[in-house]
């Protein structure tokens, strides 16, 4: 299994272009912190790629990748599709950016997909450029490919639902800045880990790029996995409020933070797979390489990925 990690950063990238903290302010000085929006391409068999989300920096993060340029025919290209983890604008905007492309896969749970068509009309609006087949992604194991090892499933992880599909009279609250959650119900399909298996080699991926709560089902992804990749938007719970992005904590805008006694840090410390980081908000400390909470993680056997790594399982 052959993984390359495009983008590590939360909502808005890093820097921010509407932002002057003093992490956005690094980033400008010292363009190797710069970070994209999160997002991660998935080798499916020796000719077809897969992206686990579609950001605003689509364009770039395929140019850097010499896996992902066409070739060798003119319009030819591996990219076969997109898996959504949810249907968040910094995950999504980026399926118009396809619309050159011939055809495309786009891997969904139900409710991101209707989202995407029914709220935003993406199927509608694209229809003229190109063949989208939208696939239901679910907790069953489906291969990517009709002929590869690599399958993918999904893991529900929280009921929060994009402020544009928020139900009637739940509009974005004034005071919140960035990246709250405007409603749940009854599904955690709104946001998924997804899980990833090579039944060649018997190697496993967990990515969760957002993460919500903690549960059995995600506690037994984790124990199964050779790698983690995770939610490290917030570094505390108390890191919204106190840096004045929000008056929410990290956990009631639904990533759980990694540090404290309820942080994801100490649930990973110990397990067997190698675990790290990505989807860092600008607020998070973690931007800045020589910051000491990376020594911290470090001391537990955890990392932060790195914009570029390609990991190989």
């Amino acid at each position: 299994m052959l993984l390359q990690v495009l983008g590590t950063a939360a909502g808005g990238g890093l820097p921010q272009w509407n932002c002057a903290c003093p992490s956005c302010t690094g980033a400008r000085a010292h363009p190797h912190r710069r970070r994209r929006h999160a997002s991660l391409a998935l080798r499916a068999d020796d000719s077809h790629w897969y992206l686990v989300n579609a950001t605003p920096d689509i364009g770039d993060q395929i140019e850097d990748s010499r896996a992902l340029r066409p070739g060798p025919g003119t319009r030819r290209t591996p990219l076969a599709g997109v898996i959504l983890t949810d249907a968040e604008l910094d995950h999504t905007l980026g399926i118009a950016r396809l619309r050159e492309a011939d055809g495309f896969e786009v891997l969904a749970t139900a409710p991101v997909r209707e989202a995407l068509l029914e709220r935003l009309r993406l199927g509608e609006t694209l229809a003229p450029y190109t063949r989208i087949a939208w696939r239901e992604h679910g907790p069953e194991p489906r291969p990517l490919t009709p002929h590869g090892s690599v399958t993918t499933a999904a893991v529900p992880v929280s009921a929060k639902r994009p402020r544009y599909a928020a139900a009637h009279g739940e509009g974005r609250d004034e005071t919140e800045a960035t990246d709250d959650p405007e409603a749940t119900d009854d599904t955690d399909d709104w946001v998924t880990a997804l899980t990833v298996h090579d039944t060649a080699t018997g190697r496993r991926l967990l990515y969760a790029p957002a993460l919500a709560r903690w549960s059995d089902a995600f506690q037994k992804a984790v124990d199964d996995a050779d790698c983690v990749i995770l939610d490290g938007t917030f570094w505390d719970d108390g890191e919204p409020v106190r840096t004045r992005i929000s008056g929410r904590t990290a956990t009631a805008m639904g990533h759980l933070p990694i540090a404290g006694p309820e942080g994801t840090a100490q649930r990973l410390a110990g397990v067997r797979a190698r675990c790290l980081y990505t989807h860092l908000n600008n607020t998070n400390p973690l931007g800045d390489p020589d910051a000491p909470q990376h020594a911290l993680l470090r001391d537990l056997g955890l990392e932060v990925a790195a914009e570029r790594m390609v990991i190989e399982l």
